[in-house]
């Protein structure tokens, strides 16, 4: 050994830098005065303002959750990756996070999309992934480590079927959808529940999300068959130019949609034109809930504006991760049974339950947007 790697580490020796850099990273976890949690999601692009909602939401959560203690007197610490919403970069963040073995779980991702290229991952490595918001009913079938907390589109696209044909009273129904994992199955659920209530679809067109913005062949070919309502399997950028474009075609058509679209960024984006829009949510604030207010009181002091669904759902998404990692400990393997355990976690989108399937049903509202505000329709 030369003199210059015998001096350097003697002076990583004297400072106590050698054992914890190089050795058992276990043991570093036992001793680290924190406790980390990943949240993957898409912190810019075209979906940016989705991911944002998840990292307001689990900051305020994490806060709180340390000024209460931490979790078993550790600082809950939040380690934000940036997937973009792209399949190919969940799966790299995936592969990142389970080889640090300083993360315990894993929020995230984001989109079906993202969160069925990542899962394979996770399942290899035994780390949790518990996306707030991926509904595609395949997303939890990729092994037993993947938990959601929100509703399939097997439950929620039959919902939104029921506000379009019973609620808003509408019988021809054209559908446009984006072309990926979550707009095919929410599609389909879609169609299969409006044909089981008597509806009946015209047209269905489909769009290659974050490539196309012009809407206009696919809206020109929906005037054709004039139907009463369009329904929009898509985010809200996409629904944003659809309503604007709508207009500058000079079409009326009502619009109906998913709780994807529950954004306000949705409205800043295309003001007037998605005035009178329908959507269904798991989340709407409730004046007659202290849960809920407290949480819309918080949110708002920090960050000077409302939370939506998406914040809601990534709120109580990592207090239930929190809450299995105090029970089980810093064990990944004993942190998956724990969270599988959770029965009735009071949150502010309600008391959340897993099925076997790792699964949840929550209950849903009926959201329309009113003089440029969403607003409770039922």
């Amino acid at each position: 050994m030369n003199k210059k790697i015998t001096i350097l580490l003697s002076l990583l020796l004297a400072l106590g830098l050698f054992v914890t850099g190089c050795g058992n990273t276990n043991t570093s976890v036992q001793s680290s005065s924190e406790v980390v949690v990943a949240v993957a999601a898409p912190l810019t692009g075209d979906y940016a303002q989705y991911g944002n909602a998840f990292k307001m939401a689990t900051e305020l959560k994490a806060r709180e959750i340390n000024e209460a203690g931490g979790i078993n007197g550790k600082t809950l610490k939040l380690a934000f990756y940036d997937d973009k919403n792209d399949a190919k970069e969940a799966a790299n963040i995936a592969q990142r996070l389970v080889d640090d073995k300083n993360i315990l779980g894993v929020i995230g991702n984001f989109s079906s999309s993202a969160s069925l290229a990542a899962a394979s991952v996770y399942e290899a490595g035994g780390l949790v992934q518990f996306s707030p918001t991926s509904s595609h009913s395949d997303f939890t079938k990729q092994g037993n480590y993947m938990f959601r907390n929100i509703n399939t589109q097997a439950i929620e696209a039959p919902m939104a079927a029921n506000m379009v044909v019973n609620e808003m009273g509408k019988e021809k129904i054209a559908v446009i959808y984006i072309n990926n994992d979550w707009g095919i199955t929410a599609k389909d659920n879609f169609i299969n529940a409006v044909n089981d209530i008597g509806g009946t679809i015209i047209a269905e067109e489909s769009f290659i999300g974050g490539q196309t913005q012009d809407f206009t062949s696919i809206l020109t070919k929906i005037n054709g068959v004039k139907p009463d309502v369009i329904f929009v399997a898509a985010f809200y950028s996409e629904t944003g130019m659809i309503a604007q474009q709508l207009q500058q075609l000079g079409y009326d058509y009502p619009l109906a949609g998913l709780s994807a679209l529950y954004n306000e960024e949705l409205i800043k984006l295309a003001g007037d034109t998605v005035e009178g829009l329908f959507l269904t949510t798991n989340f709407f604030p409730s004046d007659s809930d202290e849960l809920v207010n407290n949480f819309l009181n918080n949110f708002k002091e920090a960050y000077g504006q409302d939370p939506d669904q998406f914040a809601a759902v990534a709120y109580d998404t990592l207090g239930m991760l929190a809450k299995a990692i105090e029970i089980a400990g810093e064990d990944r393997a004993a942190i998956r049974d724990e969270l599988a355990k959770i029965a009735n976690y009071e949150g502010v989108t309600g008391n959340t339950t897993f099925n076997e399937n790792r699964d949840v049903i929550k209950t849903m509202r009926i959201l329309q947007i009113q003089d440029g505000k969403f607003k409770l329709f039922k």
